[in-house]
């Protein structure tokens, strides 16, 4: 299909966002971009989440990861489910309680201002990797696919699609988000289902047949019995609940959105059903995966990973398929970016600023410097685009879990210790703590899993060997898979207990 057309749908449907946009932000202020004024919807923030839950990175990565690791990603989506229900009746109960608009301010609580700004500063280094991350590979798939045959740079793109996405959450925050995101995740599932139905029609398979086929293809195999592999089915479900609690509970871009809602019980409706949902949505990524390995085998296709969907799609199914699948993955780019750039925007003004602190500024300043961050760092994320470009790996999504892990681990350890024990800490050294524990848990990954590191860093073979050796003297078989983020928030609560102390005064707010 002409890519001309293609980008004239994407124009038409940004031209929807910002008429949604415009509607929404009326009459808006610091408290709706913030928190939506605490009157959103249960219903539509459950929808919408879906959408920011999965990004371009499900749409088009897990189809990919089929044709390697089978339907061996649904461990982790079974861990999902679980960490779901914790951050329902654990965590909400306790921001709800609290009052709270930033999650972190948790911390300063229950520990002191550095626990505040350490948690808050590893938040914003984890949603800015992760959401470029997730951006990078859904502006690659539009530049390889529709604007190189128009003669459009790569970095136009980026900037221009950045635009888009500041300009229709520039006034309305969240306000504005939890609708956009409810019409984005319609089109994304839309996008989802309707490749679903397409390919098993072509194909001639019913529902029955399909996973038949799939079967015999050993594509629908789930657990993995080996213990010494990284995608073991233990780690990868206990991976899989905390890289939820880590990324959903202690995110302020995904609570921002529950704690809109107008009380607890409705964020926990939310919380719930829209858990169920995803479960539904991320099998029926898998079942696009194992279809599109089919499809690519009868038409003898030598493609695989993140560059099978979109290019299946594309180039070989009919025009109205292509329309319908790049609306869905602009769909699934921009819940997971303009959250980002809100929730961001949020940490930064109220927990390293101190914004809703600031007595001595009027409304019109304290606007000012929310804009003024916004816009920043809307730059930082365009920079940050260029550089995975630069880096170009072909299966993101391991970087983006692989990252998590690292970033979200202290965060981990500093809610669990607040919230499990009572001792006092030093706060002066949470953040020496925190940094401590990414240094020596970055450290352990990469002396057991230097094969992947060695790839993605393209080291010599022998250098690779020589480690790998070492490794295998030390660990055996065995390799640290997601659950990577355990170990990480356990050092961070080990350093946190060797820095407190029992107090009579220490307040546990559970």
């Amino acid at each position: 299909m002409s890519p001309t057309i293609l980008l004239l749908f994407v124009v038409c449907y940004f031209l929807i966002l910002l008429g949604v946009a415009w509607y929404t932000s009326r009459n808006s202020n610091n408290d709706s971009f913030f928190i939506g004024n605490r009157n959103s919807n249960w219903m539509l923030v459950a929808f919408g989440m879906i959408g920011t839950s999965l990004s371009g990175v499900t749409f088009v990565s897990v189809p990919g990861t089929v044709g390697t690791g089978a339907f061996g990603y649904f461990q982790v989506v079974i861990g999902y489910f679980i960490g779901y229900f914790i951050v329902a009746y654990v965590l909400l109960p306790l921001y709800y309680r609290l009052n709270l608009t930033s999650i972190y301010a948790y911390l300063q609580n229950r520990f002191g201002i550095t626990s505040y700004k350490t948690g808050a500063l590893f938040f914003i280094i984890s949603r800015t990797l992760g959401a470029t991350a997730r951006l990078y590979l859904v502006i690659n798939v539009l530049q390889i696919f529709i604007l190189d045959n128009l003669h459009i740079s790569f970095g136009l793109t980026a900037f221009i699609i950045l635009l888009m996405i500041l300009l229709y959450t520039f006034e309305g925050g969240v306000k504005t988000i939890v609708f956009t995101d409810t019409l984005q995740t319609t089109f994304m599932l839309l996008g989802l289902v309707v490749c679903v139905i397409y390919i098993m029609n072509n194909m001639q398979f019913s529902f029955g047949e399909t996973m038949q086929t799939l079967e015999q293809k050993h594509f629908t195999k789930i657990f993995n019995t080996d213990v010494n592999s990284a995608g073991f089915w233990f780690k990868q479900i206990i991976g899989g609940m905390f890289i939820t609690i880590g990324m959903t509970g202690l995110d302020q871009e995904m609570m921002q959105k529950n704690i809109s809602v107008k009380n607890l019980g409705d964020s926990q409706k939310n919380m719930i059903t829209f858990t169920c949902v995803l479960v539904l949505v991320n099998f029926l990524f898998l079942l696009l995966g194992g279809l599109l390995y089919l499809f690519a085998e009868k038409n003898q296709l030598a493609v695989k990973g993140d560059d099978l969907f979109p290019t299946v799609a594309l180039s070989h199914l009919p025009a109205y398929i292509s329309i319908i699948f790049i609306i869905g993955l602009i769909s699934a780019l921009f819940p997971s970016a303009d959250g980002a750039l809100t929730a961001l925007t949020s940490s930064f003004c109220i927990d390293i600023i101190g914004l809703k602190r600031r007595d001595d500024w009027d409304e019109q300043k304290k606007k000012k410097v929310r804009l003024t961050v916004h816009i920043t760092f809307a730059i930082v994320f365009f920079l940050m685009i260029l550089l995975f470009k630069a880096i170009d790996n072909k299966s993101i999504i391991d970087i983006i879990l692989k990252v998590a892990g690292f970033t979200y681990g202290p965060l981990l350890g500093l809610f669990f210790f607040g919230i499990i024990s009572k001792r006092k800490i030093d706060d002066s050294k949470a953040i020496w703590v925190c940094l401590l524990a990414v240094v020596l848990i970055l450290g352990i990954d990469f002396f057991n899993n230097i094969e992947w590191y060695g790839k993605q860093l393209k080291l010599e073979t022998a250098t690779i060997e020589s480690v790998h050796n070492m490794s295998a003297a030390v660990f055996g078989k065995f390799k640290i898979g997601y659950e990577l983020l355990i170990y990480n928030g356990l050092l961070t609560y080990l350093g946190l207990f060797l820095i407190s102390k029992k107090s009579s005064e220490a307040v546990t707010l559970n």
